[in-house]
């Protein structure tokens, strides 16, 4: 790493009073060509002369359009050209400086690997993300690490990424798209979750192929992005009752997930009418001896982004309390327009505990962070 840049970054932790973990921090390339290096000729030559072959939308378009900007905010983008998240100057001079961000959790951006129909393509593509990540962004930059991404489809191969980058500890956790060929609960991506709790590392979900793959509402594309935007809950809570129903955290109870821009205020509504169904139905499901409510409060967390900003500060305090104040951690979602500033995320009043708990408490200790 370039020493004057471990200088500003120790000198920058150092006198920062309130330390930050960031859960969501997103990256992406300037073009397909920087992965060269790390795909192999084959690889590259497909892309130059094939390119992706994604689930909906024309190549490299969306099926409806999106926000100005591309959901992005508009000074995020490079001076010297290339979409929001290509620039680590800028991630360092917009976000982490100022914000005195102790660690950040790279979400990586980019179409292909969830959605990717060529598995042979999206594993090479995965393990191309995973190399270039940690060398162009962490390695870069010590307040930063990777979530390793997998093709959730090829449940074999996700599996033995998982295990190949699992002594890495520039990973600290998997990503997974919640738009998944069938229910994320189904046996078909149990490898995926053995493995994970194998290497103790937390499973992310976070919204992906947006402008293809699979729909996120339950009939089709919506036909705003207003709409779109606003499923992000829903889909997550699709996950989760999966997964629950399905068995999956009483087959592997050490598992740890992560709800990443799926807000969390949906989470006790979500509760009670599954421990409600499941009082009376009980019988369909044997392999579930506990209520879902308490596997959810055991094995999930949630990233405060995007922060609900009830009527009533006793409200949002209502739901946060029956989640847990050690579920809920900071995220900020840079570079995308609806980023939430650490310093104005919260419309409550914290305590000091509780505060240290969401902004980095959390975190270090589902991550294992120092």
């Amino acid at each position: 790493m370039n020493q004057d840049l471990l200088e500003r970054t120790t000198a920058r932790s150092a006198a920062t009073r309130t330390y930050i973990v960031d859960c969501d921090v997103h990256v992406t390339a300037r073009s397909a060509v920087d992965l060269y290096p790390w795909l192999p000729a084959r690889w590259r030559q497909h892309v130059e002369a094939i390119g992706p072959h994604v689930r909906g939308g024309l190549y490299n378009q969306e099926p409806h359009p999106r926000m100005m900007a591309r959901g992005m905010r508009a000074d995020a983008y490079p001076e010297d050209g290339g979409p929001p998240g290509c620039s680590l100057s800028l991630l360092q001079t917009q976000h982490l400086d100022p914000n005195g961000i102790e660690f950040g959790m790279l979400i990586a951006l980019g179409r292909g690997i969830f959605e990717e129909r060529n598995q042979h393509f999206a594993e090479a593509l995965s393990t191309a993300i995973n190399d270039w990540q940690v060398e162009r962004w962490v390695d870069q930059d010590r307040r930063l690490v990777a979530a390793i991404i997998v093709p959730q489809e090829d449940a074999e191969f996700a599996a033995a990424e998982i295990e190949r980058r699992a002594h890495d500890t520039r990973f600290r956790q998997i990503l997974l798209s919640p738009k998944a060929q069938e229910p994320l609960g189904r046996k078909r991506y149990w490898p995926i979750y053995a493995a994970a709790e194998r290497a103790g590392l937390p499973v992310a979900f976070h919204p992906a192929a947006m402008g293809g793959g699979h729909p996120s509402a339950g009939a089709g594309w919506p036909t705003y992005y207003l709409e779109e935007h606003n499923t992000f809950g829903t889909i997550m809570q699709g996950v989760l009752t999966s997964m629950i129903f399905e068995g999956v955290f009483e087959r592997f109870p050490n598992l740890k997930v992560v709800s990443v821009e799926g807000g969390f205020t949906w989470a006790p509504s979500l509760s009670w009418r599954m421990d409600k169904h499941w009082s009376r139905f009980r019988a369909e499901v044997p392999h579930m001896p506990k209520p879902p409510s308490e596997y959810l409060r055991r094995n999930v967390w949630f990233t405060t982004q995007p922060m609900e900003e009830t009527r009533k500060q006793a409200q949002l305090r209502d739901v946060i309390d029956w989640l847990g104040w050690d579920r809920l951690m900071f995220s900020s979602d840079y570079p995308h327009w609806d980023f939430d500033d650490p310093r104005y995320a919260f419309k409550i009043q914290l305590s000091d505990e509780e505060r240290r708990k969401v902004f980095s408490g959390n975190a270090k200790e589902l991550y294992g962070l120092p």
